[in-house]
């Protein structure tokens, strides 16, 4: 029965890789400019004629903003997900491009600010959510300082699509690190001065530490905070907003690690509150860039 059920999910692995595969090419025909055009027609598939996580998205939305109308609900919940077809869209156009354009694809105002703490010799940390296009953000960074950044990743159920988008991630400087490794790994790349890049943004685990969030207390991953704590690792952000013109605009922000209480537990959590709380103010101001469709306060 097990070799029966490896079956199944191998024949259905390769099944989707290959639906994977043939969108990817039929975006890079037909271009990326258009395929943003028509992202509302895969959209509208996904949100109204096959839902898939359409409530989990809904009741996301209905927990964050209880005032808004279920008509503005609504509205949001489909322009994310017309956004996430964005994103998916340009993510599957990157082996078509080339240097210059991923570089410009993204406009920082204080990239450098990357730079000056890279060359203070204690590694990065550089945070991002999934928002807007957060590949585009850690690829074009790299690109623009001339700097490899050490990508953490979780891999993806499929593993010929984890393989496609690693290859993708990695065609320029960045190299990626697999979230399943042990934490130490990711410590010895930042005592190894480097920088090291994560989503900040996923479910914690239902025996981890919550923060408010949406007025809400949840569950968040320790690791950011604690491996600031330990490595004295500056601690940034990088939001890239999706502009009319698709291009993106990114501001690169220093989570402040100052005035902190005296516990080690209590420092870890007021570290990750911080950042939890810049990236809700962002969400507030753009929340059809976000991706609602997991279940954020689960537990």
């Amino acid at each position: 029965m097990f070799g029966f059920n490896f079956s199944l999910d191998l024949m259905k692995n390769k099944i989707e890789y290959l639906l994977f595969l043939i969108w990817g090419f039929l975006i890079r025909l037909v271009g990326l400019s258009l395929s943003r055009k028509l992202s509302f027609i895969p959209a509208a598939l996904f949100f109204y004629i096959i839902p898939i996580r359409k409530k989990t998205t809904l009741d996301n939305l209905v927990m964050a903003f209880p005032e808004y109308s279920k008509k503005k609900i609504f509205r949001i919940a489909f322009a994310s997900y017309r956004n996430f077809i964005i994103t998916l869209s340009e993510i599957l156009y990157l082996p078509k491009m080339d240097s210059s354009e991923i570089e410009n694809a993204v406009k920082y105002s204080n990239v450098e600010l990357i730079k000056k703490k890279y060359c203070e010799n204690n590694g990065v940390i550089l945070l991002s959510a999934h928002f807007g296009n957060w590949e585009y953000v850690a690829i074009s960074a790299s690109i623009q300082l001339g700097i490899p950044f050490h990508v953490i990743i979780k891999p993806q159920r499929n593993p010929y699509v984890t393989e496609w988008l690693n290859k993708a991630r990695t065609k320029w400087l960045n190299k990626v690190v697999p979230l399943g490794v042990s934490i130490r790994n990711i410590y010895l790349e930042l005592k190894g001065k480097n920088i090291v890049a994560m989503v900040a943004d996923q479910r914690g685990p239902l025996d981890g530490i919550r923060v408010p969030f949406f007025g809400r207390m949840a569950s968040v991953y320790a690791g950011p905070a604690m491996l600031a704590l330990k490595t004295k690792a500056p601690l940034l952000y990088g939001i890239g907003v999706r502009q009319p013109d698709y291009s993106y605009l990114a501001e690169i922000y220093e989570i402040n690690t100052e005035n902190l209480p005296e516990r080690n537990e209590e420092k870890v959590i007021e570290i990750s509150q911080r950042h939890t709380a810049y990236l809700e103010r962002f969400i507030r101001q753009h929340p059809e860039q976000w991706l609602w469709m997991h279940k954020r306060w689960k537990y």
